[in-house]
């Protein structure tokens, strides 16, 4: 008998064989009518079955029904399945590439001749309709890796014969839509799957667009087909509208209206340029943060765009980053050669003999550099210990014998991270117990190579400045400073009254080798994250996985005004960065110790930051942020003295005021500043001239009290705060 336990500790037996849908008839008709798939831990962590998969053990398992998160990727999963089938029907001469689930939906990626339009979304909608309604069964079945790579050969898809190929494991995994194989249409895929298409409730297709075969741009341009799914139809209808309200909220479009920001093609994609409107509202979220700062005893650093190597490879950051790093620039061929040589022995080093990438690149420095290469290379086992070692493989040997040598002549790279560098700035000096925390910060731009496919506006980008921050302290000090870390996050998020988020702890995978090995330090790091969490009296979840390479993180993913998420501070504990730099400072036993490094970024890209703000905002500033916070308008010539003399006014009073003295009719004057969002629009006559009042009206037309141009000015200034807006914003609903 199998032994499943339950996620209340229950216990149920089950014949060897038995499936996730047995486990659930056993508990009850409902659960099972309910069920959608399962997570099950054979004892090596969460894994998601089918209903019908046997069990392969004693297990602990849960049932995933529509309430779960999980249910949803499970269901848009097999309606990709659907869409895949209606296409091949409608045009048999499809090659399918692959079709995942991702955020909000599902695509599939697909070669054909015909170009599919959104004209074709009916036909291909309403024959997935047919295969929903025939409520058919998803059926998986199993053949060994060479007998499924012979099946998939025969049916003559390279693309699907490259996913076998890339498939791990000893087996291949197949589905049907339909009670057995050879009779209804099925694809190559490991799952998991709803058990009938039936359950499929609602979807939709959304967009086509292009695509490269793995993102390269070198390889063949595909078609892919985008859609969403839902359990029901009110789900689906709720993100339609979501989706129609974004459009209008699109901080690409808002940003060009709006004279925020432009991305120039002869600039690059990717590269922001802050225009003076939108480089206003930069600065003053930059400058609030930084007097909260100066309040918090940070110390103000400044560092370079670009750093040597050895500076990334001391961090891990390189070549770990490499895919999504600009090229290093080397300083010869030389260089470059020993940086590959370096990668090549770093990520392939084995204990065995030297490998074919290795020998090659050391006969390219034997012509390159004789005596350098003689110097390092020495074919005998018994000679220099100083020589590269082809017999053994040290891997930490000839790694150390290839630094030594790069110390002459690197490489640089434009820096993905400011970490190293701070980490350098607390190196510079000798620290004592007494000078700790030493609590650096910098607005400090990066810069990550993300491939063009994903590059969205400000929310994707390639060059992005971070509000960082590194702290350096005692154990002691650890928790406290994470705590102060929480509540400078929390209060940026307060002062634009995105109250509504939540929090997660990202914590690392022993088993994953992209983290660090320190079990030690991960675990005393991941415990003081828990425990700032709750003294600071937050829910948070923990995800397995989601933490940074060299440590667990505390991430603040807020919601905006129409229902989505947005991941953006982040705190994060490091016992890794001081191992790696060697850093220290003196205690009170007047020894040597090592510090524990907190990174912190309560905005965290100010282009992403400020990008959703935008959508946020619908481009409708607050007060105290808005780029133009009044626009006096004039009548006519005759009163534009008074209105020069209300906009010197203000802008002496330091609020931002733009004059319309133009001889356009007030009408379209109060439309345009609508237009551009300007919180308030004070009209000026020969009667306001005369009792030196202003005619003010809001950017939502609703016309307001005239009042004098001192009460203007005061009301104007109690207004350009963050505790303004803040008091104001939390009985509405953002």
């Amino acid at each position: 008998m199998l032994r499943v336990t339950l996620p209340d500790g229950s216990v149920k037996e089950m014949p060897q064989g038995g499936s996730a849908r047995d486990v659930a008839a056993a508990i009850g008709p409902g659960l099972a009518k309910a069920a959608i798939g399962a997570r099950a831990d054979f004892g090596q962590g969460d894994v998601t079955l089918d209903l019908a998969t046997p069990l392969s053990g004693d297990c602990k398992l849960g049932i995933i029904t529509s309430k779960d998160a999980d249910s949803l990727r499970i269901l848009r999963h097999s309606t990709a399945h659907v869409m895949a089938e209606a296409v091949c029907h409608l045009w048999p001469q499809t090659k399918l590439v692959y079709g995942p689930p991702v955020e909000n939906g599902f695509y599939y990626d697909i070669d054909l001749d015909h170009k599919i339009s959104p004209d074709d979304f009916p036909a291909i909608e309403a024959e997935m309709a047919r295969i929903v309604a025939e409520n058919r069964p998803f059926t998986r079945y199993e053949m060994s890796r060479e007998a499924g790579l012979e099946k998939v050969r025969r049916e003559g898809n390279p693309y699907k014969v490259e996913n076998a190929e890339r498939a791990k494991g000893e087996t291949l995994s197949f589905y049907v839509t339909g009670p057995e194989p050879g009779k209804y249409w099925e694809d190559l895929c490991m799952g998991t799957h709803v058990p009938e298409t039936g359950r499929i409730g609602a979807f939709k297709l959304l967009s086509v667009s292009g695509a490269f075969l793995h993102g390269d741009a070198t390889k063949q341009q595909l078609q892919r087909l985008n859609g969403t799914a839902f359990h029901n139809k009110k789900d689906l209808t709720a993100y339609i509208t979501q989706l129609e309200e974004a459009k209008k909220r699109d901080h690409r479009k808002l940003g060009q209206e709006l004279g925020l920001f432009t991305i120039d093609p002869m600039v690059g994609s990717g590269m922001v340029l802050w225009k003076p409107k939108g480089a206003i509202v930069r600065l003053l979220l930059e400058n609030h943060l930084r007097g909260e700062l100066v309040k918090q005893g940070y110390q103000p650093v400044f560092t370079p765009h670009i750093g040597r190597l050895e500076l990334f490879r001391t961090s891990g950051h390189f070549p770990y980053y490499r895919e999504s790093q600009f090229p290093p620039l080397y300083e010869s061929d030389t260089s470059r050669l020993l940086n590959e040589l370096w990668t090549e022995v770093y990520e392939n080093g084995d204990g065995g003999k030297v490998s074919a990438k290795e020998q090659k690149l050391l006969n390219e420095l034997k012509i390159e550099n004789p005596a350098l290469w003689s110097s390092m290379f020495d074919q005998s086992t018994g000679g220099d210990s100083k020589k590269f070692d082809t017999c053994a493989g040290h891997q930490q040997h000839n790694l150390d014998l290839i630094r030594e040598h790069l110390r002459v002549e690197d490489g640089f790279l434009l820096k993905p991270m400011n970490c190293p560098l701070h980490a350098r700035i607390y190196a510079s000096e000798p620290r004592s117990y007494r000078d700790l925390p030493v609590r650096l910060a910098e607005f400090g731009t990066v810069y990550r190579y993300e491939q063009s496919g994903e590059l969205s506006g400000m929310t994707r980008v390639r060059g992005f400045t971070q509000d960082d921050a590194h702290l350096f302290c005692t154990p002691e000090q650890l928790k406290p400073e994470l705590l102060g870390c929480v509540k400078l996050t929390r209060y940026v998020l307060d002062m634009l009254g995105l109250h509504d988020y939540r929090v997660r702890i990202g914590l690392h995978d022993p088993d994953d080798p992209k983290f660090i090995k320190n079990p030690e330090g991960w675990a005393l790091a991941e415990q003081a994250l828990r425990e700032v969490a709750a003294e600071a009296g937050l829910t948070a979840t923990e995800e397995k996985g989601e933490a940074a390479f060299y440590g667990p993180k505390i991430d603040f993913v807020v919601k905006d005004c129409i229902g989505r998420d947005w991941q953006l501070g982040t705190v994060q504990a490091d016992y890794n960065m001081p191992i790696r730099f060697g850093l220290e400072y003196i205690g009170a036993d007047n020894k040597a110790h090592r510090p524990i490094a907190v990174h912190r970024a309560p905005f965290g890209s100010m282009e992403r930051f400020i990008g959703i703000l935008i959508e946020h905002f619908e481009g409708a500033f607050p007060t105290w942020l808005a780029p133009v916070q009044v626009v006096v308008a004039t009548i006519s010539e005759k009163s534009e003295t008074y209105g020069r003399e209300v906009a010197d006014t203000l802008r002496k009073a330091g609020l931002r005021v733009e004059l319309d003295a133009s001889s356009e009719r007030i009408g379209p004057k109060k439309h345009e500043a609508r237009r551009m969002k300007i919180p308030y629009i004070a009209v000026v006559g020969e009667q306001e001239a005369a009792s030196r009042t202003v005619n003010l009206s809001d950017r939502d037309g609703k016309q307001l009290d005239s009042m004098g141009l001192d009460e203007f000015v005061e009301m104007l200034l109690d207004q350009n705060r963050p505790e303004a807006f803040v008091a104001d914003s939390k009985p509405k609903a953002l």
